[in-house]
């Protein structure tokens, strides 16, 4: 089995919290100072103010629980990806939530066969590709998934760069809800495929990094984590 490091989903799940629901205390504070208002000066303004602020504090709980519940099914996503490549070979290293020149990766693979960054999404719906790009229920996410998974795995290097390592670092789009009908694909220089097949896509002979500069890679990434 792989050596696990870092909890998978754990900055995902901070992400979302805070993201979700730093509006929901700004709502708080409002209401507590029309409360103040309210009973100080006596206006009616101040109560139609409270009422105006509890309202808010009202839609922002519902819309942030909404965001917070995306963020926390997507680090359910990430801790499925992280099971699964747990059972890559002894010589491999899973870092999840890997910190690369300030962006967390969910998960940066480093064995023999070379050094990998990993995307993760779970979505629903039946995802595809067309023309070079990744569709879902035949239409373009919001946010390109192939330009994020690019983008991270050349944050990757240039933060193992940084560190001491110079090579090349594999960008790998993985479907935690083996949604991709695909399954396996190369689009637009990244690897794409479902979660359940992330073990066949390891399976190679091939070595890119031998047994000394692995160790000396791993030590880095450690010192980095």
């Amino acid at each position: 089995m792989a050596e696990i490091h870092g909890i998978p989903g754990e900055w995902a799940r901070v992400k979302g919290a805070v993201l979700g629901l730093w509006p929901l205390g700004l709502g708080i504070l409002a209401a507590g100072f029309s409360l103040a208002l309210w009973l100080v000066s006596g206006y009616w303004w101040g109560s139609l103010l409270l009422a105006a602020s509890v309202a808010g504090i009202a839609f922002s709980l519902a819309r942030g629980m909404k965001r917070v519940e995306s963020f926390y099914i997507g680090a359910r996503g990430e801790e499925r990806v992280s099971s699964i490549l747990k059972n890559l070979p002894e010589k491999y290293h899973v870092f999840n939530d890997f910190v690369a020149m300030g962006t967390h990766v969910d998960h940066v693979v480093a064995g023999p066969a070379g050094v990998f960054a990993i995307e993760t999404k779970f979505w629903k719906g039946q995802v595809t590709v067309d023309e070079n790009h990744i569709l879902v229920n035949g239409a373009l996410p919001s946010r390109p998934p192939l330009k994020q998974v690019v983008r991270e795995a050349a944050l990757v290097r240039a933060a193992l760069e940084k560190a001491g390592w110079s090579g090349c670092v594999t960008p790998v789009l993985a479907f935690a809800g083996d949604n991709f009908t695909a399954r396996i694909a190369e689009v637009q220089g990244a690897v794409v495929l479902n979660a359940c097949d992330l073990a066949a896509g390891f399976a190679t002979e091939r070595v890119v990094l031998p047994p000394n500069e692995l160790e000396r890679l791993v030590a880095l990434m450690e010192s980095n984590s």
